[in-house]
């Protein structure tokens, strides 16, 4: 019986994709760096020639800020990396069903967590009685009308 757990070997043979092979190797993404700056060197233009500066101060040039933002492009862009990055690693239990004692197990966590919230409520909520002297209710509570100290 193996007691190595989640432990895989590299296959040699499938190549590693590297960030560059979805940042830029994929037309749709240079295309989209290579417009980039195009845009932001025609805003900067715009402050020099009349037709730009009333184009960059439309509502559509501020919506295309957006998508000519670099940041804007490296996230949208990493998205098929993160993804295959993410895929590399192992699911937990591969697909076996938990054994019905780890079932238990899991429940009776959920239960002591939610007897724990409760506790953790009924002690700072005004209006509980089990708050003890945060109630307010009692006569040592500050709320309480007409304290004298």
């Amino acid at each position: 019986m193996n007691t190595a757990v989640d432990v895989y070997a590299n296959d040699p043979s499938v190549p590693r994709l590297t960030p560059a092979d979805w940042l830029w190797r994929p037309w749709y993404a240079k295309l989209w760096w290579s417009a980039i700056p195009v845009w932001w060197i025609g805003m900067a233009a715009s402050t020099r020639i009349a037709p730009l500066e009333a184009f960059y101060d439309s509502a559509a040039a501020g919506f295309l800020n957006l998508l000519f933002f670099p940041m804007t492009a490296l996230m949208i862009l990493g998205v098929g990396w993160a993804q295959n990055w993410l895929a590399q690693f192992p699911l937990p239990g591969d697909g076996i069903p938990l054994s019905d004692e780890a079932v238990a197990r899991i429940a009776d966590v959920w239960d002591e967590h939610d007897r724990a919230m409760e506790d953790l409520h009924a002690g700072s909520d005004i209006l509980d009685p089990r708050s003890g002297a945060l109630w307010i209710g009692n006569p040592l509570s500050s709320h309480w009308p007409h304290k004298r100290l």
